[in-house]
């Protein structure tokens, strides 16, 4: 999918163009090979630096080429995807690539909501022609979305918790272990972007403008705010995991011991009528309350058994 989006200069508000002009911004979303060739040809750019940020296992890092005046710019940006059982919270690199002083480029492999939130103009005080300020500001809603995943992975952590303490389901302990995944994924994520986001702030990357910086320096407080409650999170519901495996097995333990203890208890009077089975001369075979003495004796040391059983906390 390819849009062009360029600020009026007389409204200052952003439209919708189909023609590359300069000053514009144009956003790359999965695109075809015939919309990454029109756009490489039209603002005169090597195919790489899109290529580049469509790779899916792309790490953040700042490429700047000095003879043509490309800079390229891959962060990872939290995305949710959908399966058939949960949600699962993961990243993704966004390319932002700034041609000259001509066009601003967002590249990335689906839909996300930072760069629906720009679209949509959700995002106020922005201009396509103000590339520095538009990469901080991609940046600073970038680092305020891994809050708000980072809360919804919170609430959903402590959902399946209190899910667990009534019953033990895998579905609930397979939900707790997606979790810790999307933990780990955006704690890397954010300190790659940490490290873009300094590197950027030394000023010899882009110019930066005061009012730029001071955006750029709320991106990166909100950024670091983000990796401490990963860092949280991910202690916690680490500790968590830990805690239901010793209580799962700590379960199955006692249900083997409660197992093992019927067992003994069953097999009392199947020894006792086994040696009654016997083809030898044994005590009360020729009385006529052979049987119900014999019962009696199965019953009674059945009884035993089992109280010095509960005495040894074998059937709790």
């Amino acid at each position: 999918m390819l849009k062009i989006h360029n600020t009026n200069a007389e409204t200052n508000k952003m439209e919708e163009i189909k023609e590359f002009k300069k000053g514009s911004w144009i956003n790359l979303v999965n695109p075809s090979e015939n919309e990454i060739k029109k756009v490489c040809e039209n603002v005169q750019i090597q195919e790489d630096f899109i290529r580049d940020a469509l790779d899916f296992e792309e790490k953040a890092r700042i490429d700047n080429e000095e003879d043509d005046g490309t800079i390229l710019f891959v962060v990872d940006v939290p995305i949710i995807e959908k399966n058939e059982e949960n949600d699962v919270f993961t990243t993704m690199p966004l390319g932002m690539i700034v041609v000259r002083d001509d066009f601003f480029i967002t590249v990335s492999l689906r839909k996300n909501k930072v760069i629906e939130d720009f679209e949509k103009m959700k995002i106020k005080n922005f201009q396509t022609y103000k590339k520095s300020k538009l990469i901080f500001q991609i940046l600073y809603l970038n680092s305020s979305y891994y809050l708000t995943y980072l809360k919804q992975i919170n609430k959903e952590t402590e959902i399946a918790e209190y899910i667990l303490k009534k019953s033990m389901k895998n579905k609930e302990l397979l939900k707790l272990l997606s979790l810790e995944k999307s933990l780990v994924y955006f704690t890397t994520s954010l300190k790659s972007n940490e490290l873009v986001m300094e590197k950027t702030m030394r000023g010899k990357i882009i110019k930066l403008y005061e009012e730029d910086e001071d955006i750029l320096e709320d991106a990166i407080t909100e950024n670091r705010q983000a990796i401490e409650m990963a860092k949280i999170y991910s202690d916690i519901l680490t500790g968590t995991m830990d805690a239901y495996a010793s209580i799962i097995s700590n379960n199955l333990n006692g249900v083997m011991k409660f197992l093992t203890s019927i067992t003994i208890v069953l097999a009392v009077p199947t020894m006792v009528s086994s040696f009654w089975g016997m083809n030898v001369n044994l005590p009360f075979q020729d009385s006529k309350f052979g049987f119900p003495i014999m019962i009696l004796i199965s019953v009674v040391l059945t009884l035993i058994v089992t109280w010095w059983l509960k005495r040894k906390d074998m059937l709790d």
